[in-house]
């Protein structure tokens, strides 16, 4: 795919999410409806899809990141694991005018439409795009140990999550990863959200996706994680730390967290 793309579908100007630019330039709104017409982004309208991304701005917020980020004299690094159509990536990046976001993705065609659209809405000085494999990546030294923030949406069951995500972690770094909603409405407002307690144990053998709280203590130590709470917001956002590095056995070679995972 091309810096010019193909013809992108969908209403020109500032979406109806209040976070588009200036009439002038190309939205977030119409690069993520493009992105569900090439089958990276799931049903439902977009607004929604962006207010789920920023409810992760939120969850960082509860946890307290954000004003240890504002004494900071440096930008904020973030990766998005398995960014797919760029949700939430591309919306945290609009919304953190200061981040410096990585967009992670094992499939080529998707990191291909993903640099054209960060191209698109003029991010390409403070977005990347990388292909490759979260378990071979994070062995990379460059990328070990870089980011105060991951987050992962609809990336792999948790305990998949959580060995892939912690060894890009810095010390003190959060991982914030999307649950299913626990039976509430989706149009409560963000700024209702909080942190409950985690509520910990055996995620189950079988299970295919995160199930709300059950992220169990003993394997997160092993990663050098620990859970500090879960939002209240409708969507669910479980938020972990990285209470240490993680250590250099993690991740597992390609394939084997999926197949052996830690829970």
């Amino acid at each position: 795919m091309s810096a010019s793309g193909p013809p992108v579908a969908g209403p020109s100007g500032t979406g109806s999410s209040g976070i588009d630019g200036p009439a002038s330039t190309p939205g977030l709104v119409e690069v993520l409806e493009e992105a569900r017409s090439h089958g990276f982004l799931g049903p439902g309208p977009v607004d929604v899809h962006v207010a789920h991304a920023l409810g992760y701005a939120h969850a960082v917020g509860a946890a307290g990141l954000g004003e240890w980020w504002d004494r900071l004299e440096r930008p904020l690094h973030l990766l998005d694991l398995g960014s797919g159509g760029g949700v939430p990536g591309l919306v945290l990046a609009r919304h953190w005018s200061r981040a410096r976001v990585t967009l992670l993705d094992s499939s080529s065609r998707r990191t291909e439409f993903l640099r054209w659209a960060v191209a698109r809405i003029g991010l390409s000085e403070r977005v990347r795009v990388v292909t490759g494999r979260a378990e071979e990546v994070g062995r990379d030294r460059s990328e070990r140990g870089h980011y105060e923030v991951v987050v992962a949406r609809s990336f792999a069951r948790p305990g998949v999550t959580a060995e892939c995500a912690a060894p890009f972690l810095k010390v003190g770094g959060l991982l914030v990863v999307s649950e299913p909603p626990a039976g509430v409405s989706l149009l409560q407002p963000p700024e209702r959200a909080g942190v409950e307690k985690v509520e910990v144990g055996n995620a189950g053998s079988g299970h295919a996706g995160p199930r709300p709280g059950r992220w169990p203590e003993r394997e997160l130590d092993e990663l050098g994680l620990v859970g500090i709470g879960r939002t209240a917001v409708d969507f669910g956002f479980q938020v972990l730390r990285q209470e240490r590095a993680c250590p250099d056995r993690f991740p597992r070679r390609v394939g084997v967290p999926s197949k052996r995972p830690l829970f």
